[in-house]
């Protein structure tokens, strides 16, 4: 069963993004930003804090949290106008009721997340050992420690006969096996498995391995002993030794390994609000969940019904909208951006506010999750966004109305992703939820960049979208791995993921092989490529040789590889190796996922950078090479926008 805070609330330290503040100013203060009175990547704004205790119509009282004393603000930057700007003071004054009024409207809007803290949004660890086998006699019989008695424990409980004999085989190898379930994972779905061989241990390699069916836990030490819990997941399935960008095999690496969407999750993992201390009570916690199941909906087991549950005075449950599932930090951001008491009438004035802060970058991003928050009757302010001059503007603007609905969005969404590479990762997860013409046609436009995680990211958005569509239909070839050729124009690229699934996407239609190489694709199988042909041969003990003659070319290759029963893992040492050779001219990237935590500057940074020192003639697209480097495991492609196929 899952855990609820019922006697604290959960910190999640794998999530830092969410953590709160100090226990003393923990969602408490929110400061005002007055728009128009700021300057790029300059905020004028100070923190002032007021209490106040409103009535709420339930009869009971929310212990208001400091709030800025935005009014008190504003009459100090009129003042500094009026003795700066001399003969323009009149002008000034005439202002001063309308931003006093606009500063009241701030002041008495109560949000939900001036009350409440994210719960469950770190990964959960779950680990053990497991056995290896069909190894290359590179296993070893492990040294007698607590991980091989844990091993043999699980073989005796499953009935292995003479575990001890097999486990000395050189055919096998002991590993310790980890994977997480994300926040948000449901029983069945599928996750990583990372495999590596414990230190002290004389394995040599782990290629053409098999991980057997281990039972995957939450492990702790308790007194000085290691304890499990229950099983959480399990893992199962082939190898795939890290491949390293040079196309080689180092000792190190292959020691370690992963089985891509090799675990499956055996529960469920909820997320929610946890209420901070000092505002704890049933009231408020049934008047937090009527709140946002007025705005949010889901369909739970057949029903439509609120995404909200309070579960106690101190915990809300929370399921997840499916145009959410793969960014639940914006949906968390949303639910806490919904106006829990907002004065009668004051809609209008709050969205004037919001309309005059979504104009000016500093506060752009907020505004436009309040705007989400508020849901149609933002639309229209998300709309005259838009139109901004300012690229970061327009970029947050789109972002929101796309997961409001609103199709228009996606031009501008598929021009953040091509020119802002910041904005890279939430416009692609943006556009993967826009499932109609519009969305498709902008991701389509994005197949033919120069940014492989551009490319990559498009495809995968359109795979979530209908993995059916005509543009992207792939194949099993023989279960070793699904395998997409894009008929689309721009540099041909080969991309192969490590993570999550076993897939190989090409990028063009022809992917020629040079003449003079000569490679292995795992042990029993050699590609030779003389002038115009390509020999695969196929060596094992005890069975006739066997060859085919193909032209040299990536996708027939590949598919006589499998025809010979290679591999996944077979395919990804042919690619290393041509790329090693320099005999395949095809760019080959692995895993180019655009994440947000991987260095990039953020979309405030890169547009004022630009707007500095890029002339208006030069072009805002980065250059090929830039994100070449792996940036992240499969299941967190966007991690702010965690994407999955539709299938």
């Amino acid at each position: 069963m899952p855990h609820h805070p019922l006697t604290a609330a959960e910190p999640s330290p794998d999530n830092r993004m969410f953590s709160p503040p100090a226990a003393s100013t923990r969602s408490a203060v929110r400061f005002f930003e007055p728009v128009g009175l700021a300057v790029r990547g300059k905020s004028l704004a100070r923190p002032f804090s007021t209490w106040a205790t409103p009535e709420t119509p339930e009869g009971f009282r929310i212990c208001r949290p400091p709030r800025p004393a935005v009014a008190d603000y504003f009459r100090c930057l009129l003042a500094v106008a009026l003795v700066t700007c001399g003969c323009a003071g009149p002008a000034i004054r005439s202002q001063s009721p309308e931003l006093e009024a606009l500063a009241a409207v701030e002041a008495a809007t109560q949000l939900v997340g001036d009350y409440t803290s994210p719960w469950g949004l770190g990964n959960q660890r779950i680990e053990r050992a497991a056995l290896v086998t069909g190894l290359a006699d590179t296993g070893c019989d492990p040294p007698p420690d607590p991980r091989r008695q844990m091993l043999l424990e699980e073989m005796q409980a499953r009935g292995v006969i003479e575990p001890n004999r097999l486990l000395a085989a050189q055919s096998t190898a002991l590993v310790w096996v980890s994977g997480n379930l994300h926040p948000g994972i449901r029983k069945g779905d599928h996750f990583d498995v990372l495999v590596e061989v414990p230190p002290g241990h004389d394995t040599t390699s782990l290629a053409g391995g098999y991980l057997m069916e281990t039972r995957l836990v939450e492990m702790a030490v308790l007194g000085n002993r290691i304890r499990d819990g229950h099983t959480l997941g399990l893992a199962e399935g082939p190898m795939l030794v890290d491949p390293v960008s040079s196309g080689t095999l180092d000792s190190v690496a292959t020691l370690r390994g992963r089985v891509p969407g090799g675990g499956v999750a055996l529960t469920d993992r909820p997320i929610g609000l946890s209420i901070n201390p000092e505002h704890r009570s049933v009231g408020l916690s049934k008047r937090i969940g009527d709140c946002i199941n007025r705005r949010f909906h889901a369909m739970i087991r057949g029903v439509k019904r609120g995404v909200a549950t309070p579960k106690t005075d101190r915990f809300i449950e929370l399921e997840i909208p499916k145009v959410y599932r793969n960014n639940l930090a914006r949906y968390v951001s949303v639910v806490r951006s919904l106006p829990i008491a907002e004065p009668a009438g004051n809609r209008h004035a709050r969205l004037e506010l919001l309309a005059r802060q979504l104009a000016d970058p500093v506060t752009a991003p907020r505004a436009a999750l309040r705007l989400e928050a508020i849901g149609k009757e933002g639309i229209g302010v998300l709309r005259e966004g838009l139109e901004s001059k300012d690229a970061e503007v327009r970029f947050v603007a789109a972002e929101a109305l796309a997961y409001l609905g609103e199709s228009l969005a996606a031009p501008t969404l598929a021009e953040a992703a091509r020119d802002l590479r910041s904005a890279r990762p939430k416009a692609l997860a943006a556009l993967a939820i826009v499932d109609d013409a519009n969305g498709i046609d902008a991701l389509r436009s994005l197949l033919g960049s120069r940014s492989a995680e551009t490319r990559y990211g498009a495809f995968r958005g359109l795979a979530m979208i209908d993995p059916r569509l005509p543009d992207i239909r792939g194949e099993s070839l023989d279960e070793a791995c699904q395998f997409h050729v894009l008929d689309v124009p721009g540099e041909p690229l080969i991309h192969a993921t490590r993570a999550a699934r076993a897939e190989i996407v090409l990028f063009g239609t022809s992917h020629p092989i040079d003449d003079g190489l000569r490679v292995e694709a795992g042990p029993a199988i050699v590609v030779v490529v003389t002038g115009d042909e390509a020999t695969v041969s196929c060596f094992r003990p005890g069975e006739s040789d066997q060859q085919q003659i193909v032209v040299p070319q990536v996708e027939p290759i590949l598919r006589a590889i499998v025809e010979f029963g290679g591999g996944y893992p077979d395919l990804v040492q042919f690619l290393q190796q041509a790329t090693a050779q320099r005999k395949l001219d095809s760019r080959l990237a692995f895993d180019a996922i655009p994440t947000e935590f991987d260095g990039r500057l953020s979309v405030h940074e890169e547009v004022a950078d630009r707007s500095r020192e890029i002339k208006p003639t030069e072009t805002a697209e980065p250059e090929a090479d830039q994100d070449d480097k792996p940036s992240g495991i499969w299941p967190t492609l966007f991690d702010t926008a965690r994407l999955e196929t539709g299938s």
